[in-house]
């Protein structure tokens, strides 16, 4: 690997490092600072949770985090926008919604394979069901006063899946009286007044009351953790409340799966959930586990092998007993079982993705005769790739940035014989390249754009995607969610390629879709043979097998930078940026993209773009903390990342240009949905790639290195990729380190219990 001389280093920043580092609280907000906290969402990560993951910032946290402003809120764009296109996005992602609930309504048992129960296990899911259809009230299976209605934890409302570069914004129709007499509660309970308008939003109409019954529903909006909800407790309910009240701990339950969802995880072990609750002071964690699993918080779900005689409750097995029996004799032979909580969200998504999968590799049928579009494609594994799609419903590609030239064969090839054949891509980026190596602009869609009906064919009398072919690139960073609602918009016979690079980063969302369909085998799998080329593409490919080589870089593709700490971590980056890489690589500023760990820290995004603004684009931040010129990150939706640049405000938004596309955003969405974005985190850039790319790895983003991150953060770079290089050896053991499976999910389950 070649490194960079230090004679041979830009000279002085002009920023000054100590006006640009800045400090991150490592506690909790307290409910005077709730209304800052409910912004940043899920930023605030739980450290003695379940699903933590210690080797790196969550995926979806960090999407949470990115809509997060740097700048102050107000300007010159003061009016409202009027509601675009959203409301009708919506309208058809709830009747995609409804299909996947009517589906599953027609099936003879309430859960797919994989939740074997039996005993008294089966007799409490029968509880649970019979609470959830209203047949029994919950009181008849608890002795304690059944909290009201409003009890069950409301669900997070889906991701709202939109096309770039349309903004969402979507009225939420909470009335004015409404919000005030939320206000007024919260103001009793000491919280922030600025809750007041999320409050109406998710808990409705009667929100205050609901929170005067229940004041941990508090729980349910962004931002707030259990030390604030408590607080809010205590202040309304005083001596009548306690760690072990039922509607504290069932709502503990369902923010610890909701957090575990920002995290990747579409469930959680039980054991996980119970720990967690004893660690917030709930001195039966079993108990409350199981009244939350009544009162429909959450599901439960048993895989293991199949056991008549196994009679214990869910969630209280323990290896070589059977906890359901006092003084039952050790079974030490017997597999232990493993029972999951989930939320029935993900539940319902992961079940309706395992049966549209299976329905489309059953349905697969000849349509034309692709003999000779597979002998004339570019490449024996485009030729593969072909032939098998041709036979088959689901396939799934695997390979780097140059096996994308593969699905493009695909996809010109199937155009060539008349089908109806289309490329979808995770970002703005990816379907300008996929353009590009199909040679048609209109086969290529983004992926939220085809599902919101934005763009490509749209859909035919029956509400199914008007395709013979579908190819979705950068297929990690589909999440369970999104991959529901593109099966059930899928018809019978449509063929489906799932494609993309394993070795990076996952979804933003819950879930590890195209992870669980590879493992789980559940349909043809093409492994590409194209490697990537160059010094970049020799270091990745590396990279993806455990090795941090050395590369000979000719043409300086590769630079290591060496820092001491993060403060020289943030002057290097800004002088790589501002001077270096345009002098020496020729590549502008505009094209070079800062990439590092986290938004925290001394040299995370933070720190990094407010260094980078100073030097590229100084001035006031008059637009809502914004000025012309900035670059900044549009994000529409939860795991949307759109690059784009700040041209104008006025009285109806923040003006941008999203790679050639105007895009406004309503002044009351600005801080919640754009941030600066010379610098981003690994898991926004992933789907997107830069002529340059500077990664940057200060002493204290040791903890948060991992092999799929290095891998992603290194292979942005087309031409050129700096190493602003800080960790010492924390980065080759980071590499070294095989990747384990960081999420629990319950997809390769149910595909291979329906393949079987």
């Amino acid at each position: 690997m070649t490194a960079l001389p230090r004679g041979e280093s830009p000279g002085p920043s002009a920023t000054d490092d100590d006006s640009v580092v800045a400090d991150e609280p490592a506690t909790a907000p307290a409910p005077a600072e709730q209304a800052e906290a409910a912004h940043d969402g899920a930023d605030e990560a739980t450290a003695d949770g379940p699903g933590e993951e210690p080797d790196g910032p969550a995926p979806q946290e960090e999407a949470a985090a990115e809509a997060t402003a740097d700048g102050g809120t107000g300007g010159d764009a003061t009016a409202a926008a009027a509601p675009t296109e959203a409301e009708a996005e919506l309208a058809a992602q709830r009747e995609l919604r409804e299909r996947i609930e009517k589906r599953k309504a027609e099936k003879e048992g309430p859960i797919a394979a994989g939740t074997k129960l039996s005993g008294p296990a089966a007799d409490l899911l029968a509880a649970v069901r019979a609470v959830e259809s209203g047949e029994k009230p919950g009181t008849a299976f608890f002795d304690s006063p059944a909290p009201p209605p409003a009890r069950r934890s409301v669900p997070a409302p889906a991701p709202v899946r939109t096309p770039a570069p349309e903004p969402v914004h979507v009225s939420r129709g909470a009335s004015p009286e409404t919000v005030a007499a939320v206000a007024a509660v919260l103001a009793a309970g000491g919280a922030p007044e600025a809750l007041a308008a999320p409050a109406a939003a998710v808990l409705g109409a009667q929100a205050d009351e609901a929170l005067r019954e229940d004041p941990w529903q508090l729980l349910s909006l962004p931002g707030v953790g259990p030390e604030q909800a408590d607080t809010f407790a205590r202040a309304l309910l005083d001596t009548g409340c306690g760690p072990d009240d039922e509607r504290r701990t069932a709502a503990l339950v369902g923010w610890l799966l909701e957090r575990a969802a920002l995290q990747g995880h579409t469930a959680l072990d039980a054991e996980q959930v119970r720990a967690a609750l004893a660690a917030r002071a709930v001195t039966d964690p079993g108990a409350a586990v199981q009244h939350a699993i009544a009162e429909g918080v959450v599901l439960v779900f048993q895989d293991g092998p199949e056991d008549e005689d196994t009679d214990g409750e869910p969630g209280e097995e323990s290896e070589g007993t059977d906890a359901g029996d006092e003084g039952a004799e050790p079974t030490a032979e017997r597999e232990p079982v493993q029972v999951l909580l989930g939320l029935d969200r993900y539940a319902l998504a992961e079940e309706s993705l395992a049966d549209g999968i299976a329905r489309l590799v059953n349905a697969c049928e000849k349509d034309a005769d692709w003999a000779d579009a597979a002998a004339a494609a570019p490449s024996p594994s485009a030729t593969e790739l072909i032939r098998t799609a041709a036979a088959h419903g689901l396939v799934a590609h695997t390979g780097g940035e140059a096996a994308r030239a593969e699905p493009a064969a695909l996809i010109a090839a199937a155009a060539g014989l008349g089908l109806r054949a289309l490329g979808a891509t995770h970002s703005l980026d990816g379907r300008q390249r996929l353009a590009g190596a199909v040679g048609d602009a209109s086969a290529a869609v983004t992926l939220s754009g085809l599902l919101s009906g934005t763009e490509g064919p749209g859909r035919d009398e029956e509400g199914a995607l008007a395709l013979d072919l579908l190819v979705v690139l950068d297929a990690p960073q589909l999440d369970v969610e999104t991959g529901a609602m593109l099966v059930e918009s899928l018809s019978d016979g449509t063929r489906l390629v799932l494609s993309g690079d394993p070795g990076v980063l996952a979804s933003a969302g819950a879930g590890r879709v195209f992870a669980d369909v590879l493992a789980a085998r559940a349909c043809p799998q093409v492994v590409s043979r194209t490697p990537d080329p160059g010094p970049i593409g020799e270091l990745v490919s590396g990279i993806g097998i455990g090795e941090l080589n050395q590369v000979e870089a000719p043409g300086k593709e590769v630079v290591i930078v060496p820092v001491r700490d993060a403060g020289e971590a943030v002057h290097r980056t800004v002088q790589l940026v501002a001077d270096s890489v345009p002098r020496a690589i020729g590549v502008p500023s505009s094209d070079t993209q800062v990439i590092t760990v986290g938004h925290g820290g001394s040299a995370g995004t933070r720190a990094l773009n407010e260094a980078l603004k100073q030097r590229l684009n100084p001035g006031p931040g008059r637009f809502g903390g914004f000025d012309p010129g900035d670059r900044v990150a549009h994000v529409p939706a939860p795991g949307r990342t759109v690059p784009g640049v700040v041209v104008s405000a006025d009285a109806e938004g923040l003006h941008l240009d999203c790679a050639g596309s105007p895009v406004v955003v309503p002044q009351e969405r600005v801080a919640a949905s754009v941030r600066h974005a010379w610098a981003l985190s690994a898991h926004q850039a992933a789907g997107m790639r830069w002529p340059a790319a500077v990664v940057v790895l200060p002493g204290d983003a040791a903890q948060g290195l991992s092999r799929p991150w290095v891998y992603t953060a290194f292979g942005r770079g087309e031409r050129h990729l700096s190493v602003v290089h800080g960790v010492d050896q924390a980065l080759p053991r980071a590499v070294a380190q095989s990747p384990a499976q960081d999420r629990t999910t319950r997809l390769r389950t149910l595909l291979e219990a329906s393949d079987g």
